[in-house]
C-alpha cells in the first residue's frame, strides 16, 4: 500500500512539474536583449565584391548592422560585412506572436507583429523606442531566410516620417519617432501593398495617397500604380493604369514616355531599357551602338576581404540561360520585367540608356539582366552570374566580378537568383538551386544552407 501511495505522489509531482515547464515554454512572453557593445563602424569605401556568405537576408540599416527576421524574432548583428551571421548584438522575441515585417527609417527599425502589435527598435543598441497598437496582421511569411518580411513587408511601408501601415480597407500613419497615430483613413479595396515615393505619397492599386495626412492626392494619373526603379519605397517613378510612365515631382507628377516601355527602369535619372533584340533600341547620334567601357578585365578589382573578381574556369559572359541558343538569343519573345525584387526571370539582348526626354545615351551587350541601380550605377547580371556595375550615364563599365563567395574554394556560380534587394551601396541575393520548385518550403528551393549572398558595391 505505502508502495503504491509512493508511486501517486510521484506521477502527480511529475504532472505538475511538467504543466510547470509547459507554462514556461507556452506562456506568451516577450525576451529582449540590447546591445553591450558600441555599434560597429561602417564599412571602407574600399571594400566591394561578395563579402559575406549569410542563411537568412539582411536589412542593411544605418550602414552598419545587419536585421534579420524569423517567425517569433527580430535581432541584428555587425559590422556588415562579417563574412558570416555573427552572435547578435541585440533581439527581440515575441511569444507567440509571429513577425510580420520589418521596415527602417533611419536608425529606428520598427517591426509588426501578427496581434497588431508595432514596436519601434533603435538599430545601434538594440533598445525599444516606443510601441503602439495597430490592425491584426499577417503572419510570418518569411519561409527560410526572412527575406519577404525585411524586403518586401507586407503591409507596412516607411516615408517622410511616417510608417503607414494597411489592413483591408484601413489605411494608417503613425509617426516613426514617437509612434503617435497621425490619422487613419478608409480606401476602397485592393490597397494593401503598396509603394512610397521620395515626395511623401503612398500609392497601391487604388490611389495615391498623402503619408502626413492620408488625404487622396489629386491631379495624378489614374491607378493601379506599378513601382519604376524602386523596390517598396523612395521611388522616383512609376506607371499608371494605361502603363503610362510618370516621374515623381514636389508638385503633380511629370509625364515622361520613355518610361512607357514595360522593360524600361530608372537609375539615377537615366531611363534604362532592355530588349530582346538589339537592333530595337535607338543609337545616340546615330551611331551604331556604343559600347560600355573597357573590358571587365580592366575593372577596378575588390579590395582584400571580398571575393576575388575572377570568372570560373570555364564560365563565359555569352553563356545562354538552360534552354536558350545564341540563335534564339536575340529574337526570343521574353515577357516584360518583373518588379525589383523579384528574381528576373528571362535574359536580354541588349541594354540602353536613355535621357527621361528619349534621348538616346548608350548600348550595351547582353545577354544580361536588370537588378536595378545603385549610387549611379546600372547592375546587370550575366548568366555565369557575373555582376557588372554600369555608369548610368556613360554606359562605362565600372566593375565586374563574379558572385561567388571566395573565401570557400568549393562555392559555385552554378545557381539561378531568388529574391533580392539593393539599398545604401549592397547588393544581396537570394541563391536558388537551378531546378528549384516553385515551393520554397521545399527542402531543394534553396542552394544551400548559408545561401544568401550580401555583395558590397564600390561607390
Amino acid at each position: 500500500m505505502t508502495r503504491v501511495l509512493l508511486r501517486i505522489m510521484a506521477a502527480a509531482l511529475l504532472l505538475v512539474v511538467s504543466g510547470l515547464i509547459c507554462w514556461r515554454v507556452l506562456a506568451p512572453a516577450e525576451l529582449s536583449a540590447s546591445a553591450r557593445t558600441p555599434t560597429p563602424p561602417t564599412p571602407s569605401t574600399m571594400l566591394h565584391g561578395v563579402t559575406s556568405r549569410l542563411n537568412v537576408a539582411p536589412l542593411v540599416v544605418d550602414g552598419t548592422v545587419r536585421v534579420y527576421a524569423a517567425k517569433h524574432q527580430v535581432r541584428a548583428d555587425g559590422p556588415v560585412t562579417a563574412r558570416a551571421v555573427y552572435t547578435a548584438r541585440w533581439s527581440f522575441r515575441r511569444w507567440p506572436e509571429q513577425l510580420s515585417a520589418v521596415v527602417a527609417s533611419g536608425t529606428t527599425v520598427v517591426t509588426r507583429w501578427s496581434d497588431g502589435k508595432l514596436v519601434a527598435i533603435d538599430a545601434r543598441n538594440g533598445t525599444e523606442i516606443w510601441r503602439a497598437d495597430g490592425p491584426d496582421a499577417p503572419g510570418y511569411a518569411g519561409h527560410r531566410t526572412g527575406a519577404t518580411a525585411v524586403w518586401n513587408p507586407p503591409g507596412l511601408r516607411a516615408a517622410a516620417g511616417t510608417v503607414v501601415v494597411t489592413e483591408g480597407q484601413t489605411l494608417s500613419g503613425y509617426a516613426v519617432s514617437t509612434g503617435q497615430s497621425i490619422w487613419t483613413t478608409t480606401v476602397p479595396p485592393g490597397c494593401v501593398d503598396g509603394f512610397t515615393t521620395g515626395t511623401g505619397a503612398y500609392l497601391c492599386a487604388t490611389g495615391a495617397y498623402d503619408t502626413s495626412t492620408g488625404a487622396a492626392l489629386t491631379g495624378w494619373p489614374a491607378a493601379p500604380y506599378t513601382p519604376v526603379g524602386c523596390e517598396t519605397e523612395g521611388c522616383a517613378a512609376f506607371r499608371d493604369a494605361a502603363g503610362q510612365g510618370w516621374l515623381v515631382t514636389p508638385a503633380e507628377p511629370r509625364r515622361v514616355p520613355a518610361l512607357d516601355d514595360p522593360l524600361a527602369t530608372l537609375v539615377a535619372g537615366t531611363v534604362i531599357t532592355a530588349s530582346s533584340s538589339q537592333s530595337d533600341l535607338p543609337s545616340p547620334s546615330g551611331s551604331p551602338m556604343v559600347t560600355p567601357g573597357p573590358d571587365a578585365s580592366a575593372a577596378t578589382p575588390p579590395a582584400s576581404g571580398a571575393s576575388e573578381a575572377t570568372l570560373s574556369p570555364g564560365a563565359s559572359e555569352a553563356t545562354l540561360s538552360p534552354g536558350a541558343s545564341a540563335a534564339t538569343a536575340s529574337t526570343t519573345v521574353v515577357p516584360p520585367m518583373l518588379p525589383a525584387g523579384d528574381s528576373p526571370s528571362s535574359f536580354f539582348a541588349a541594354v540602353a540608356g536613355r535621357t527621361v526626354d528619349g534621348a538616346a545615351l548608350w548600348t550595351t551587350p547582353g545577354p544580361a539582366r536588370v537588378l536595378g541601380g545603385d549610387a549611379g550605377v546600372v547592375l546587370l547580371l550575366r548568366p555565369d552570374n557575373t555582376l557588372d556595375g554600369v555608369d548610368a550615364l556613360t554606359g562605362a563599365l565600372r566593375f565586374s566580378y563574379p558572385l561567388l563567395y571566395g573565401p570557400d574554394k568549393e562555392d559555385t556560380l552554378d545557381w539561378k537568383p531568388g529574391l533580392y534587394h539593393v539599398t545604401d551601396g549592397f547588393l544581396a541575393v537570394e541563391r536558388l538551386n537551378r531546378d528549384a520548385p516553385d515551393d520554397p518550403e521545399s527542402p531543394i528551393y534553396y542552394l544551400t544552407l548559408d545561401t544568401v549572398l550580401l555583395v558590397a558595391l564600390p561607390g
